[in-house]
């Protein structure tokens, strides 16, 4: 168990107000040799804690995972990675770490392994990690996104490089979309670069999402039918895709379809589906305002049918206070607005921002940061931002906060930004067919005397005040989930969907 006084010392010291209607803290600075340094995007697993990795750092040198409890309580580094010469287990965890339905964490590793390609590795909650695969180039190469959990119980991902098509990345491959099974038998879905000149992209940097009708989406870095940007040995400035559990893929769109690739350019990032039903995501590149000649970045909604709207060209503020270069995914917080970061800008310069947008674009800066010397508070933010069931968002930076062993930009910091929501229950997985196995988390939920599907009781079980176990009673109709506690009922903020 590790939590430095420097940490407990950043939490009463960094606490500042962002503006009147939302407050910002930083939780904990990251240290290099002991804690990891550039940590990933969180998440919450059955045990109301926060989980990540770290990319560089640890005892060897090359990452971590690690847990947290919310609002600032114990660190615990779990593991550090690469052991052994050779790195078999892995090394540089980028896309974070989730808990599936067996009660295990999984996440990926960007290198390392039997064939120093990157791993698919497990972890239990009390440190022992599992190497479940390891890519070998031809199945894929350098996973970057997060691992989910689909509607079949099997984990879904993509590889940035490797795959059948060796015309990307020096040769390396172009990348692939995979599902495996937590037992570890992976299958290849699709190999990017199966269309003369990348039409159908390459490299795909983020992670998927998963619909009520067992579709996936994506996006890609580079490919597409418009090859007006250029980066190393791709050429193309990106897509977004759709692919079937079962692996038909369709392209939706290829950006920089406008002259200026004023609709955007180069998605790092993946792909969120609000309650509207459309997706939403961003781009590092491109938009209506140019930052080096690129453009700064936008955000966009995108339609099923492929029809992309631009809703936000970064930078359209002077001086960009208003953030440039978002390179992580947007989140549907529980108001049913999206929340997101930009990796540069900012009111105190380029560091930074979190920020706050309707569906339509209406955007504000919730927070710029490097608002301390050094900025103690962190910097360079491309991970997205995690909303807790007790309603507070939580994130991490890539820099800033503590110089030890990261001289000279920082390891990087776990922050707070608290912007006044209400808590809710979150239903894991969020549809399913009547007798679904249901995981709700939440707070404050012990005691708990009544679990309801829009209305209809179900059966559950109490495993812990941030987890009840539950499945989607006879009868159920698509709605909310309420939770009666002893303190009041909590409801889920979107409806459960229930599925033929």
């Amino acid at each position: 168990m590790y939590r430095s006084a420097s940490a407990a010392l950043t939490l009463c010291l960094l606490a500042a107000i962002a503006s009147p209607a939302q407050t910002f803290s930083t939780l904990y600075r990251f240290g290099g040799p002991t804690s990891g340094s550039v940590p990933s995007a969180l998440s919450q697993a059955n045990d109301g804690l926060l989980w990540g990795t770290t990319a560089a750092g640890g005892t060897y040198g090359h990452g971590t995972v690690f847990k947290m409890v919310p609002g600032g309580g114990t660190f615990t580094s779990l593991y550090s990675f690469c052991p052994q010469s050779g790195c078999a287990d892995g090394e540089a965890p980028g896309g974070g770490a989730f808990e599936a339905s067996d009660g295990h964490l999984y996440g990926t590793t960007s290198a390392g392994g039997a064939y120093g390609q990157g791993t698919v590795f497990q972890i239990a909650t009390f440190g022992t990690l599992i190497t479940v695969h390891s890519f070998n180039s031809t199945d894929g190469s350098a996973p970057e996104g997060a691992l989910i959990q689909g509607s079949d119980g099997d984990l879904y991902g993509t590889t940035s490089g490797g795959g059948a098509n060796a015309s990307c990345g020096g040769g390396l491959g172009c990348g692939t979309v995979f599902k495996i099974t937590t037992t570890g038998t992976l299958t290849t879905l699709y190999n990017f670069c199966s269309q003369a000149n990348c039409a159908d992209g390459a490299e795909p940097e983020g992670g998927l999402i998963q619909d009520v009708n067992g579709n996936l989406y994506g996006t890609t870095l580079a490919g597409g039918s418009n090859n007006s940007c250029i980066s190393g040995s791709y050429t193309g400035c990106g897509t977004a895709f759709e692919i079937t559990a079962g692996g038909a893929f369709k392209q939706l769109y290829s950006f920089c379809a406008k002259s200026g690739c004023t609709d955007g350019a180069s998605p790092t990032s993946g792909l969120v589906q609000g309650r509207n039903g459309n997706l939403y995501g961003t781009t590092s590149a491109g938009g209506a305002n140019a930052c080096t000649g690129t453009g700064c970045g936008t955000a966009f909604s995108l339609t099923s049918a492929g029809k992309l709207t631009t809703l936000y060209s970064f930078c359209a503020k002077s001086g960009c206070t208003d953030g440039e270069f978002p390179s992580a995914p947007l989140v549907v917080g529980s108001d049913g607005n999206l929340y997101g970061t930009t990796s540069g800008g900012g009111s105190r310069g380029d560091y930074g921002t979190a920020f706050k947008m309707t569906s339509t674009g209406t955007l504000s800066t919730l927070y710029s940061f490097c608002a301390f010397t050094n900025c103690a508070d962190g910097e360079d933010v491309t991970t997205a931002l995690w909303q807790d069931t007790s309603g507070v968002f939580y994130g991490t930076t890539g820099a800033g906060g503590s110089l030890t062993g990261c001289e000279p930009l920082g390891c990087g910091t776990l922050f707070e930004l608290n912007t006044g929501l209400k808590g809710f229950v979150d239903a894991v997985p969020p549809f399913g067919p009547v007798g679904t196995g249901i995981r709700i988390l939440g707070n404050g939920m012990t005691g708990a005397t009544s679990v309801t599907f829009n209305g209809v009781s179900a059966s559950f079980t109490v495993v812990s005040s941030a987890y009840i176990k539950t499945s989607v009673p006879a009868g159920a109709t698509t709605g909310k989930i309420q939770v009666v506690t002893p303190k009041g009922t909590i409801s889920s903020s979107v409806p459960f969907t229930v599925t033929p």
